[in-house]
């Protein structure tokens, strides 16, 4: 059966891999003689152990993650890392955040409510259009961490480069970076996010946690919000997002299959030329971010006019490419190209672009 799809350019959820969608469809009325869906299942048979089991495996095979960090399957998305990161984090009550658009200005808000918060760096004052220079940040010695988020969805900057954390954890939201190329983990104390951008279903967030990180004194904390709960019971001391892990652990398949993190970095670099070259030749539409900065994820790009915006985001709908709008805080338009986006949708993309610069 052939089936009518669009382009979907949605910040999240976003697209998943064809042959990734055509393996679950086959396995939806009777996973591998089970006899049941795995949205049926029991997280507490053999069956689904197996499930969790590959996925875990199959995620530090693509990202080489080392034997001293746990792989924590946590509800809740990304928000509720805002919170869980100072909660566990904060030994000495202080941490230092960097400010760099809609995503790491939300943390900040939380971790607030835990300790002290120090911006050490922002790209506020030019609407977060770009990463500022974090190689001499002002670090109290006292700080437990350094966090920033990779990559900012709403505002498209990205980190080319980590931030010099003078020997401080660095902790970073990847959410919708996850798996778009290769990552040393070891850089890091702490790693997670949203998988419904780059990975599968809304509804979870992975987290991988350096274990020296995992701290057992916590007890007043509730224990859902414990990174120990979590990794003392395998993800499972409640029932977890198992229809999300299960779709998760198909992509990492997928994407071991066709090569790894490296391949993958290749294919979003190539597409994601398609469309800035197509900005930066443009005269009616340019992109928000400095060049170094941009993502290869998310592209907000915009007309000058609210109005025309408006014109585009329609038009590109009803010829077939969905969710172009910009986030609601700031207007004007975005193409989320993920790893499942193919090329031949940002090249078709374009070019109604171009027709549609011609026109007008």
């Amino acid at each position: 059966m052939k089936y009518n799809r669009c382009f979907n350019f949605s910040a999240g959820p976003a697209m998943m891999p064809e042959p990734v969608l055509e393996e679950i469809r086959d396995e939806m009325m009777n996973y591998r003689g089970s006899g049941m869906c795995v949205m049926e299942m029991s997280h507490r048979s053999a069956v689904y152990q197996q499930i969790i089991d590959d996925a875990e495996k199959d995620l530090r095979d693509l990202m080489g993650i080392p034997d001293n960090y746990k792989v924590l399957f946590i509800q809740g998305g990304a928000t509720l890392q805002f919170s869980m990161i100072p909660m566990n984090l904060m030994k000495n009550k202080k941490a230092v955040y960097i400010e760099t658009g809609a995503w790491s200005s939300k943390a900040i808000k939380e971790a607030k409510k835990v300790g002290e918060v120090i911006v050490a760096a922002s790209s506020k004052d030019k609407n977060y259009t770009y990463i500022p220079d974090c190689s001499n940040l002002d670090i109290p010695e006292d700080a437990d961490y350094v966090y920033i988020c990779e990559n900012e969805t709403i505002h498209g900057s990205t980190w080319s480069k980590l931030p010099n954390t003078k020997g401080h954890i660095l902790v970073s939201d990847q959410s919708s970076m996850f798996l778009s190329k290769p990552c040393n983990v070891s850089d890091y104390g702490v790693i997670y996010g949203g998988v419904q951008k780059n990975i599968g279903p809304a509804g979870m967030a992975i987290v991988i946690i350096r274990e020296d990180l995992i701290r057992d004194d916590l007890t007043d904390l509730p224990i859902y919000l414990q990174f120990k709960t979590h990794a003392d019971n395998g993800s499972m001391y409640n029932t977890p997002n198992t229809w999300a892990i299960y779709c998760c652990g198909k992509v990492f398949k997928y994407l071991k299959s066709i090569g790894g993190l490296e391949a993958m970095a290749a294919i979003n670099a190539d597409k994601a030329k398609v469309f800035y070259d197509f900005l930066d030749s443009s005269k009616m539409f340019k992109g928000t971010v400095e060049k170094k900065d941009r993502s290869l994820m998310n592209i907000p790009f915009v007309t000058g006019s609210a109005e025309l915006d408006a014109e585009v985001v329609k038009a590109t709908k009803a010829a077939g490419y969905d969710n172009l709008k910009g986030h609601k805080s700031v207007g004007g338009l975005r193409a989320s190209i993920y790893n499942a986006m193919p090329k031949e949708g940002v090249e078709a993309l374009v070019k109604f672009l171009k027709e549609f610069e011609a026109k007008h």
